[in-house]
């Protein structure tokens, strides 16, 4: 048997809840095929206003159930996991207990992109309560580019209106709230990312509700293509990924709400398993 039809490695990819899905439908249209398993910590959503010690053991808990099931590697898909958790996992737990697998985030690939958008070198971040407090948008921005000044700012309740479907004159008036108090701190912000991965299923209204120009920039597609150069890069991990093209979801817990919000996120129907309690 030729070891190319031995790979069984899958691509993990782990998420408080539902954001995570908008980032595995872009690498999945990027790497169409691989074997890919999603993780919604549904039980314990949001992490954004979670204490760091909490992010880490739930986001930790999440990653080891992923290596157990096959990944090889695994990728945050979420910025608050990212911010809070994965330099930890990184140092401290992959040398010592999973010294062959990888654990990727998603705020890095976004920081190495971004400043091609702005001209003005100043951009915006709207993200969750947790990663603005981490500072990690303008910690790593300043060790690439320091002449790049970054604002990062809650986006208040957005996330919280997507999952809860909230009628669309509320959002509306959310995502003017939060625009407009943002750019007020700093005129000079040309480019607005989008930090928390919810707000790419309402990037659309958020163009629509600051300046013509702005640039507006959402994480799935750098985060896809970015894997794919990682992989080419990292041939050890890249020959144990399978070939084979297929996707399951699990998540810590699912009512008839969570269920129709994660197929929304996704954007087709998905089978979904249940999975006990990480922690």
């Amino acid at each position: 048997m030729k070891a190319e039809t031995r790979r069984k490695g899958k691509i993990g990819i782990f998420d408080s809840g539902l954001g995570g899905l908008t980032i595995l439908k872009e690498i999945m249209k990027v790497m169409p095929n691989r074997r890919y398993l999603y993780l919604g910590d549904n039980l314990h959503v949001p992490y954004g206003d979670k204490s760091r010690d909490e992010i880490y053991k739930l986001t930790l808990a999440g990653v080891e159930w992923l290596f157990r099931e096959g990944a090889e590697i695994v990728i945050l898909a979420c910025n608050t996991a990212s911010a809070n958790a994965l330099r930890k996992i990184q140092q401290e737990i992959l040398p010592l207990r999973y010294p062959e697998k990888r654990v990727l985030g998603i705020i890095i690939p976004t920081i190495e992109e971004i400043e091609i958008f702005t001209k003005s070198g100043h951009i915006g971040v709207l993200a969750t309560e947790a990663t603005v407090a981490s500072k990690i948008f303008e910690i790593e921005m300043k060790k690439k580019n320091p002449h790049i000044q970054i604002l990062s700012r809650t986006g208040g309740n957005l996330a919280s209106y997507i999952e809860n479907n909230e009628e669309e004159t509320k959002l509306i008036e959310e995502i003017r709230c939060v625009t407009s108090n943002l750019l007020s701190k700093n005129p000079l912000i040309d480019t607005l990312v989008l930090g928390c991965t919810h707000y790419a299923l309402i990037e659309e209204r958020i163009k629509s509700s600051v300046p013509i120009g702005m640039n507006v920039i959402g994480q799935g597609n750098i985060v896809a293509q970015k894997l794919a150069n990682y992989l080419e890069r990292h041939k050890e991990i890249e020959k144990k990924l399978s070939e084979q093209s297929s996707v399951h979801f699990f998540t810590t817990s699912a009512d008839i709400h969570t269920q129709k919000m994660m197929v929304k996120f996704y954007g087709m129907h998905i089978q979904l398993k249940i999975i006990e309690t990480l922690v």
